[in-house]
């Protein structure tokens, strides 16, 4: 079908397109329209396939033109959007439908012209991006970092036993318990409640943190309580308020810790022999993964320094998408129903300005760091992609092979999408300069988002 485009950049990063189809096309796309219906069309006193043309039309004039007409749009916009060679910066973003404007006339005896509207990626122009000074917080693995180490691999290879029926419920027990919050009345059961959920006491694991209330309890035992939830809670209509919680206290164990030995580092790995062995170990692990965070808090200081001179408009469908999808990982990681909580943080006006902002934040990084990656033509080679297949493996301790079997095209892609990140980064430290700033303990540094 024959059209003519018009494209009009606006001020929010998206883009007015306006189509002109020529009055013959159509007229054409409408007759090829109508003479498939009449193939199929019945109506009384006409059999099937043979209702004249002109009684059809008279019948559902109004009806056919709208269906013509949505059937063009759709038609001229596939075969925009669907264009190979249109370039990145005319393309709607996934989560952007195009908006029709206004309401197109379809006529026979003029040509047709409609326009829609949609978002696109940001237009990013970055003047300065080398010689950059700049300052990092850092950390060092410390003696009392692998002391931590060593404590969680204890309690992970603990013993767990049962309690004795008539014990109370102690520090670092484990516990499982059930509970329910009411509503506001303290009668009204609401929805939110959990059974079997599981933790130690005294760690202060989970949302709503009963551990003080648990305290002293029995196997069995059943209790309500009044609890204060803070201002700020993550769920909203909780927030600030007191509300009767009933709990059940369903299984209590006792966790018998194993001592720090040589042993334990042997049943921990045969490849340890002593307990220096693991503690060697350990360091080791720790100080790469601190390797990996520090090379993201520079990169991270660098990106602030190049977007304060990059303003970029980013589309308000983008910072959407961005936000729903980190409040589904939240969701996910706290096993919680993604659309409830979506619901409870479109009631709390505060929490959304703060997601909003962190969304943009990382849009406007990330924006940046694709448009350097394709003004420094940074492509991922075979050779790469085989060098990070070597890496992975050999952290895993498998054959090549094995890895290569766990990646289909999609995993691939994305393995590409790293290695041209890893690229640009490189350039990006090598070519600005930093200098160590604050000095932080390690976990505080390695739990830091910067």
């Amino acid at each position: 079908m024959a059209f003519k485009k018009e494209i009009k950049r606006l001020d929010k990063s998206n883009i007015n397109l306006t189509i002109t189809v020529p009055k013959d096309d159509v007229h054409k796309q409408y007759q090829d329209m109508l003479g498939n219906y009449i193939k199929d069309i019945q109506m009384p006193g006409f059999r099937k396939g043979k209702v004249p043309k002109e009684v059809f039309e008279r019948k559902y004039a109004d009806a056919l033109k709208q269906d013509a007409l949505g059937r063009i749009i759709e038609s001229v916009l596939g075969e925009i959007f669907q264009d190979e060679n249109l370039p990145r910066n005319e393309k709607p973003l996934p989560y952007s439908n195009p908006e029709l404007q206004g309401e197109p006339k379809f006529e026979f005896e003029q040509d047709l012209q409609f326009s829609v509207i949609y978002d696109v990626l940001p237009e990013v122009k970055i003047d300065a991006w080398k010689g950059i000074k700049a300052e990092y917080s850092y950390a060092e693995v410390e003696k009392i970092d692998i002391d931590r180490e060593l404590e969680a691999i204890r309690e992970r290879n603990a013993i767990v036993m049962d309690k004795d029926d008539n014990a109370q419920a102690a520090k670092n027990d484990v516990v499982t318990i059930n509970y329910l919050v009411m509503e506001e009345d303290g009668v009204t059961e609401s929805s939110i409640k959990r059974d079997d959920f599981t933790f130690a006491l005294g760690s202060n694991s989970g949302l709503y943190q009963f551990d003080d209330e648990i305290t002293g309890m029995k196997k069995g035992e059943k209790m309500e309580i009044e609890k204060t939830f803070k201002e700020g809670f993550f769920e909203p209509s909780l927030a600030g308020k007191s509300r009767k919680v009933r709990i059940t206290l369903t299984s209590l164990k006792v966790k018998n810790l194993p001592e720090l030995d040589d042993d334990l580092a042997q049943d921990v790995d045969e490849k340890y022999k002593t307990l220096d062995d693991l503690k060697n170990s350990i360091k080791n692990k720790l100080e790469k993964n601190l390797e990996r965070h520090l090379r993201d808090v520079k990169t991270s200081e660098l990106l602030k320094k190049i977007m304060e001179n990059t303003p970029v408009v980013i589309p308000e469908s983008m910072i959407k998408a961005e936000v729903d999808g980190r409040i589904r990982r939240m969701a996910q990681y706290y096993n919680v129903n993604a659309e409830s909580m979506m619901q409870m943080m479109s009631l709390d006006d505060k929490r959304q300005i703060e997601w909003r902002e962190t969304a943009v934040k990382a849009l406007h990084s990330r924006l940046i760091i694709e448009t350097l990656m394709e003004e420094q033509k940074i492509e991922a080679t075979y050779e790469d992609i085989e060098k990070e297949f070597e890496s992975i493996a050999g952290e895993n301790n498998v054959e090549i092979e094995e890895i290569k079997k766990h990646y289909d095209e999609q995993a691939v892609f994305y393995l590409k999408e790293d290695i041209r990140e890893k690229k640009i980064t490189d350039i990006l430290l090598a070519e600005n300069t930093l200098k160590p700033g604050k000095k932080e303990n390690y976990l505080d540094f390695m739990s830091d988002n910067n």
